[in-house]
């Protein structure tokens, strides 16, 4: 990591009524006694007393900032944040000016005068990590914060960014050090030394935690929907109303609607936020035997959008042979029908506006079928969710080829470990060895 001054723009891009500017780097104290004072003011006279003294971290100074001819670039609002209480563990100053491009250039060329530079992408969340501010959890929580689109996605990143998935994982790799420490020691003390009935502790505490961390990792596919979105797909044959009931449900007129059959031959998608959750709703090209080349196509993406789906509402217009149970079976146009007595199918009208109510409660309960009972007591995304397969790959192996060879046992524990330890972004080769002397207190 470089030791260069670096600033951005932490507010969003554009006109706005305020931009916030934010610099890092290494004793910015003289930086910032500049920002606030104005080298170009008659000789004699007094300075504000606000500026008098020493500068109060955290303190918000109102100041004109000007360059170094004296002219105003703009009244600003500035912060200073001493090393290493800040985000990223440096002295960081913050200035809050107005937000347009004009002012953010200008005050962008100023700080450039005074050797700093543009910062990289996620370069202060970088040094954050570096500085031991944050963990590479943190910064996942922080990513996913950043992206967040419903309240759920915004408790989940939260809860990973304030510190709740570090602890787990911490809490898990230190065990894991812990069962490897005694496993190292059963071969090197003798049994007198060391905790009674140990190597039957470290075995029952190495199934407890594989049996834990399983438990989390089954609960992947409702975290990735919650991170990425539940994907809902509308299927069925051609003009049975599918369109219309996609329309329907996002309340406006997205998708073509037509009694000419094969009329949708794309996927028509749309987000909507239900119950604080994220939904990829899409509509589907009619499954129907067809020799046109376009509408092939549009049946080929219909296919791929069934394998990808979390939930499929099936449409019909008349009730099926087989009902599939993990499905919503909807019967549209049901206004044109006599007979709707089955209580394993919603019947639809989009004409009559009948069954929406009942559709949409349905929606929410194959949603908390799948959050309420599957959800991870952590937040796993593609990288953190390979780590943890490796992780119980290595404890079971340990398990399995246990059997007295504790140096096996060792070995595979500590690939554990090292996994855990990629995912927050902590690899220490002594760890072990520490453990050894500091926690079984083996002076002898």
């Amino acid at each position: 990591m470089n030791n260069d001054t670096i600033f951005a723009l932490s507010s969003a891009p554009g006109k706005s009524g305020v931009a916030v500017i934010r610099i890092s780097g290494n004793d910015l104290l003289k930086l910032f006694k500049r920002v606030i004072n104005n080298p170009a003011r008659a000789a004699g006279s007094k300075l504000p007393r606000q500026f008098r003294g020493r500068v109060i971290p955290r303190h918000a100074y109102f100041t004109n900032l000007t360059d170094d001819k004296g002219e105003l670039i703009d009244q600003c609002i500035a912060i200073y944040f001493n090393a290493p209480y800040s985000f990223t563990g440096e002295d960081i100053i913050e200035i809050h000016s107005h937000g347009s491009p004009a002012v953010i250039n200008k005050i962008f060329d100023f700080l450039r005068g005074f050797g700093a530079r543009i910062a990289e992408r996620g370069e202060f969340s970088r040094r954050a990590f570096y500085n031991n501010k944050m963990d590479l959890t943190d910064v996942d929580g922080l990513i996913a914060l950043l992206d967040a689109q419903t309240d759920k996605q915004r408790q989940n990143a939260l809860r990973s960014l304030t510190g709740h998935d570090s602890k787990i994982y911490n809490d898990w790799r230190n065990q894991m050090i812990e069962i490897s420490a005694y496993s190292a020691a059963i071969l090197d003390y003798d049994s007198d030394d060391l905790p009674k009935n140990i190597d039957k502790k470290i075995l029952t505490q190495t199934k407890k935690l594989l049996d834990e961390i399983k438990s989390s990792v089954s609960g992947f596919r409702a975290s990735r929907a919650i991170q990425n979105g539940f994907n809902i797909v509308l299927v069925g044959k051609t003009n049975v109303g599918k369109s219309s009931i996609f329309n329907k449900l996002i309340g406006s007129n997205r998708a073509i609607v037509s009694d000419i059959a094969g009329t949708t031959r794309d996927v028509v998608s749309t987000q909507l936020d239900i119950d604080g959750y994220l939904i990829n709703l899409s509509d589907t090209a009619g499954i129907r035997k067809s020799r046109n080349k376009i509408e092939k196509i549009g049946i080929e993406k219909t296919y791929t959008e069934i394998e990808n789906a979390d939930l499929i509402i099936h449409v019909y217009n008349e009730v099926p042979k087989k009902i599939i149970d993990n499905e919503i079976t909807v019967i549209n146009k049901s206004d044109l029908l006599k007979n709707k007595t089955n209580k394993k199918v919603i019947y639809t009208s989009v004409k009559k506006d009948i069954g929406f109510d009942r559709l949409l409660k349905a929606i929410k309960q194959k949603m908390h079928d799948l959050f309420g009972n599957g959800e991870s007591k952590i937040t796993i995304n593609e990288r953190t969710y390979e780590l943890l397969n490796e992780t119980i790959i290595e404890l079971e192996n340990a398990i399995k080829k246990y059997n007295g060879n504790y140096d096996i046992f060792a070995e595979h524990v500590r690939r554990a470990s090292d996994n855990i330890g990629k995912i927050l972004g902590i690899i220490t080769t002594n760890e072990i060895a520490d453990m050894t002397f500091s926690r079984l207190c083996l002076g002898k």
